[in-house]
């Protein structure tokens, strides 16, 4: 990118030669790039459907500002981010259609915006593929209009890394020799604050992964931009993240503590090949822990091989068009995203690569775009032929997959909302208190409180629970043919269909209770 002659950093109205010739980014390229964005969030109303319900994390995140449910316990490695992007409905609203069609055309205009950030560094034609690359997916889909927080890490992924090549290369693409070099795009730098402080805010780690090759490229950054951009990184770091430090000695011990609590809770963090895990996790599971069962069907594996090649190919083509950082940076960026996902867990979610296929999608796409291109004519309808093919049957495969996810995960959130129905009829309605196997989603669906005496999720203690049961309906409860904790063997109990629900005696009954 430095070395280049002939690409430009569009900065709207300033003079100089188009970055990619024949790019009209005020018409042909807006457009194509909104028109992704938009059948992106139609493609989440229809296919991942609105009343899908809240999945386990979900009732966590949005307990924390709800009209619904009391706050559900906060784990150590959970951010709030999430939790105050949902706020403008959950404060009010406890309808999870309008939560999930709210969350869709917020990750539409994310995309579009996202994808924007790159104008000038490569052709329109270019990032509307990525986008459509990215978008997709089914992890991202099926994502997209949940309240979790890793689309929205890699959303902050783009933004921050693509402002950051426009800050660094600013001046190459001016035509005017008289401006001074350290003269670059302020929206841009303040775009790689809000990237960094999006990613941060979050999921903080995930941040500090991602943007550890932006800290090391600032050591080939000159002039006054230097300082700029490590302070606009570090000020958007600082800024997301702050909160978490904060509550970190507010509520967790210290940072330290948080930190170790965090590892403990992710099995602990350490070398672990975690490759195949995250290869099991691409036929639909949600979370792959632990992860065990036979691989997916080749068909469904085989984009992720192909995924590394093609972006070694968008390296190629960018070093061969002098163009090597807008492609190498990004590169890099997911390298680092992926790799405590890929050799540090000992588990797997798919949501957990979604930065790093966001910043593979725009090199991939490149590699794509430059094999539809090949400059001899005979082979161009061949090339442009065998590509639609195989997208065509990458995407019936991932639209495949993401259908049986979508129906086995509102299954299973169903079942919750059976027993919340179950409990109400037992007379454990609000305010209550769940505990016990599933206790966390469970109580969000019945509107009560959570409470586990052990485990990831402790927050109370045996005494607490039987004192808590002589004030408000108690329930414990475990699997049909499991055991409720100690305390509730006594406690009348009821079978309803895999769950077995142990009810506290109300208060002046004479029970335990």
């Amino acid at each position: 990118m430095a070395n280049s002659s002939n690409v430009t950093l569009v900065g709207g109205r300033r003079p100089g030669p188009s970055a990619v010739v024949g790019t009209s980014w005020r018409g042909r390229g807006e457009l194509a790039l909104a028109a992704v964005a938009a059948l992106f969030t139609l493609a989440q109303l229809a296919l991942v459907r609105p009343g899908m319900g809240l999945g386990w994390d979900e009732t966590v995140y949005v307990s924390q500002i709800s009209a619904h449910a009391p706050p559900a316990f906060f784990s150590a490695p959970r951010a709030r981010g999430v939790s105050l992007l949902v706020a403008p409905i959950t404060s009010w609203s406890s309808s999870t259609p309008l939560l999930r069609v709210y969350l869709a055309l917020l990750s539409g205009l994310g995309l579009y915006l996202a994808l924007r950030v790159w104008r000038g560094l490569f052709p329109a034609r270019v990032l509307a593929l990525a986008g459509a690359l990215f978008a997709s997916l089914w992890v991202t889909v099926f994502y997209g209009p949940q309240a979790m927080p890793n689309y929205w890490v890699a959303i902050g992924a783009l933004i921050c890394v693509g402002c950051f090549l426009r800050v660094r290369a600013d001046r190459y693409g001016r035509a005017d020799r008289h401006v001074p070099a350290d003269r670059y795009d302020r929206a841009a730098l303040g775009g790689v604050g809000a990237g960094a402080a999006l990613m941060a805010w979050m999921r903080p780690t995930d941040a500090i992964w991602t943007a550890l090759p932006l800290l090391a490229l600032l050591a080939c950054v000159r002039g006054r931009r230097r300082p700029a951009l490590l302070t606009a990184l570090a000020v958007g770091l600082v800024a997301g993240a702050g909160e978490w430090v904060v509550e970190a000695y507010v509520s967790y011990g210290g940072l330290g503590q948080r930190l170790s609590d965090a590892s403990h809770i992710q099995g602990g963090l350490g070398w672990n090949i975690a490759v195949g895990d995250q290869l099991r996790s691409l036929g639909g599971r949600a979370l792959c822990r632990p992860c065990t069962g036979a691989m997916p069907d080749v068909a469904v594996m085989a984009w992720w091989f192909v995924l590394p090649l093609l972006a070694a190919l968008g390296l190629a083509v960018a070093v061969r068009a002098r163009r090597t950082a807008a492609t190498l940076v990004p590169l890099a960026c997911a390298t680092t995203a992926a790799v405590p996902y890929l050799f540090l867990i000992g588990y797997a979610a798919p949501r957990f690569l979604l930065p790093a296929y966001a910043l593979l999608a725009i090199p991939v796409a490149d590699a794509l775009v430059h094999l539809v291109s090949v400059p001899r004519r005979a082979w161009r309808p061949v090339a442009v032929a065998l590509v639609t093919l195989v997208l065509a049957g990458h995407l019936a495969v991932q639209y495949a997959v993401l259908e049986k996810a979508v129906d086995r995960t509102t299954a299973a959130h169903r079942g919750w909302a059976r027993t919340a129905g179950e409990l109400h009829r037992l007379g454990v309605r609000p305010p209550c208190l769940l505990t016990g196997s599933e206790a966390i989603p469970i109580a969000f669906y019945t509107g009560c409180s959570s409470a586990q005496t052990s485990g990831h999720n402790a927050n109370a203690t045996r005494a607490g629970i039987l004192r808590t049961a002589t004030r408000i309906p108690v329930a414990a409860l475990a699997p049909a043919n499991g055991s409720p904790p100690a305390y509730a063997r006594d406690w009348p109990s009821h079978r309803y269909g895999a769950v077995r629900i142990h009810v506290a005696p109300a208060a002046g009954e004479g029970g335990r209770g």
